[in-house]
């Protein structure tokens, strides 16, 4: 009996060590996040006195802590997939560069734009903006509900099955599509034309991703090339 209370006290202290670790991992990458924003924005901003980077800051973070709770206490095996950016295949890597040369210069031109007053946008184009961003993330949160095997990275996982209900059966990827949405409604909220004609960009390289993310899963995981000839659109209905 000892060695059995011994034992169990053992497994619980190690699942206790894991979630320690992965709310130290969880809690440093929002806190960079948070402060990386903070940096690329208000710095050529030139000032804290930039209520749409408020703005933005709150309908990005807040949601975003929300979510990492609720996985953390629900799921914390998703939250661990999603917290690994660490790419394994050779052309991903290069996808993720430049979608964070991206971010970083999009974020650096907003923040010129409000100080210089490059080119003002109106305030119903950025209220636009924001309820874009709101639904795109509700969007973002039915993908994280749906799919359990959502890594952040393009992988095939053990035991892996095809999702092809809810929003997977309209298109293949509803993830990018909110993604995409995000990141094209982030610079108009910051309300800056120049900014977003730099996130353009974005969902240009993530066809790229996308494309080769299906080479992957075509020859790794069984059934795709089938669930491809189901649901033929990958991104926008009736689009691509």
């Amino acid at each position: 009996m000892k060695n059995l209370d011994l034992q169990g006290g053992n497994i619980i202290l190690e699942v206790n060590q894991v979630d320690k670790k992965l709310f130290i991992q969880a809690t440093g990458k929002y806190l960079s996040g948070v402060t990386l924003f903070s940096v690329l924005v208000f710095i050529p901003a030139g000032t804290l006195n930039y209520w749409n980077a408020w703005l933005l800051m709150g309908i990005l973070f807040i949601p975003m802590l929300i979510i990492g709770i609720v996985l953390a206490l629900k799921n914390p095996e998703l939250l661990r997939k999603r917290l690994n950016s660490k790419e394994k295949e050779t052309e991903q890597k290069s996808v993720v560069l430049f979608g964070s040369l991206i971010f970083v210069l999009g974020f650096v031109i907003a923040g010129l734009d409000y100080r210089h007053q490059w080119l003002v946008l109106p305030k119903w184009l950025v209220i636009a903006a924001t309820v874009l961003f709101l639904s795109a993330y509700l969007l973002y949160v039915e993908v994280l509900r749906e799919n359990i095997y959502l890594s952040r990275t393009v992988e095939v996982q053990e035991n892996q099955k095809i999702i092809d209900t809810g929003l997977y059966g309209i298109v293949r990827h509803p993830m990018y599509t909110s993604t995409i949405l995000l990141f094209l409604a982030m610079p108009l909220v910051l309300g800056s034309f120049f900014s977003f004609i730099v996130f353009l960009t974005y969902p240009v390289i993530m066809t790229k991703r996308i494309k080769n993310e299906e080479q992957v899963l075509g020859k790794c995981l069984s059934g795709y090339s089938e669930y491809k000839k189901r649901v033929k659109y990958r991104v926008i209905p009736f689009i691509w």
